[in-house]
């Protein structure tokens, strides 16, 4: 299941980061290409880093509150440069009533604290295949 390039992403002014390396490290020994964004980015820079390092998933991680602001900022920056063929998943602290707004704006899945990180893992595997079947049959 190489080749399947994953953004890990800290939108906003969140500066807490623990969490998303911990998915950047799960994500990398399951085989995936893992590029992580840092702290403190704006939808316009986790837009562009996607455009150029051409990945196939955005992981976006948050605590800090601001996801019904930053997130469909994200994904209206995704439809305007014709990237929504990239999958867009969510973790962090997300109260459970906004997650079917998010599934709305674009979102495919939500990952809310204690989530396993294989759980993780085997969702990205399970969709990216169905994207992109192993017989290259879509």
């Amino acid at each position: 299941m190489s080749g399947i390039r994953v953004l890990v992403a800290k939108p906003g002014l969140d500066g807490h980061d623990r969490g998303a390396k911990i998915i950047c490290r799960a994500l990398r020994d399951a085989g995936f290409e893992v590029i992580y964004s840092g702290l403190r980015r704006t939808p316009e820079e986790i837009v562009h880093t996607a455009l150029q390092e051409d990945v196939d998933v955005i992981g976006l991680s948050i605590l800090s509150g601001a996801h019904s602001v930053l997130f469909p900022k994200i994904m209206d920056l995704l439809k305007e440069n014709n990237m929504e063929d990239i999958k867009v998943v969510a973790g962090g602290i997300i109260p459970e009533k906004d997650i079917s707004y998010l599934k709305k704006i674009g979102i495919s899945e939500v990952f809310l604290p204690g989530t396993q990180t294989q759980s993780i893992v085997d969702w990205i595997k399970k969709n990216m295949e169905k994207e992109n079947p192993p017989d290259g049959k879509s």
